[in-house]
């Protein structure tokens, strides 16, 4: 995925299992206009409580490339929720491997406020995703950032971390670290002011390995 130059991702989230998701849904969702490259990935840390969650877990996730004039599908709320992203203009960071991306970290975030969302996309870009490109971690490639196709919805923007590796929890586990070795110390101005900010609100943090 780490090369694609889509418009858009389009998102499903379910407790299905990958095999029953795939059979049942894979084929529908991709015959839509716009729509390209499916995978799907299993949550490989389920009910983490090391970081906020306000959006509800869930076991399988869904990813289809898509066009700027897509039209996501009706959903069932109660198996399956969707959410559907559009690339900001600003680029993706961190290097291309070359290697399939075989990891993901999903980071969905919102403003606090609607007054400072620029000030939270504008901390996303310049300051903490690029601490963690410039800390080269191992497993890490891209970092794209995208925004809700509806601008006024929730989650408002994502951090689309791939990863080549095949132990996607442990290269998120081993990036805090990097990043601290680069800039000071938990206590530090510098390190508080990369770990977050006053428009920060987490919405979902998680990690997910390519099953399909």
């Amino acid at each position: 995925m780490e090369d694609r130059t889509s418009d858009g991702l389009y998102l499903e989230m379910t407790d299905r299992t990958p095999a029953r998701y795939a059979s049942e849904r894979t084929a529908e969702v991709a015959d839509i206009d716009g729509t390209s490259a499916p995978s799907i990935w299993r949550n490989v840390h389920r009910d983490r409580s090391d970081l906020p969650r306000v959006l509800d877990e869930f076991d399988t996730l869904a990813v289809y490339e898509v066009g700027a004039a897509f039209v996501a599908p009706t959903t069932l709320p109660d198996e399956i929720r969707s959410l559907h992203f559009m690339r900001t203009p600003r680029p993706g960071q961190g290097t291309l491997s070359g290697r399939a991306t075989i990891g993901l970290s999903l980071v969905l975030i919102s403003p606090r406020d609607e007054a400072t969302a620029q000030d939270l996309r504008d901390w996303g870009d310049f300051v903490h995703i690029r601490h963690i490109a410039e800390a080269a971690v191992p497993g890490f490639t891209m970092i794209t950032p995208y925004v809700n196709a509806d601008r006024t919805a929730h989650p408002r923007f994502m951090h689309f971390y791939e990863m080549d590796c095949p132990d996607p929890e442990r290269a998120f586990k081993a990036m805090t670290p990097l990043v601290t070795q680069r800039i000071g110390p938990r206590e530090s101005v510098e390190w508080k002011q990369w770990a977050t900010c006053p428009s920060l609100r987490i919405m979902y943090v998680n990690t997910f390995e390519r099953v399909g």
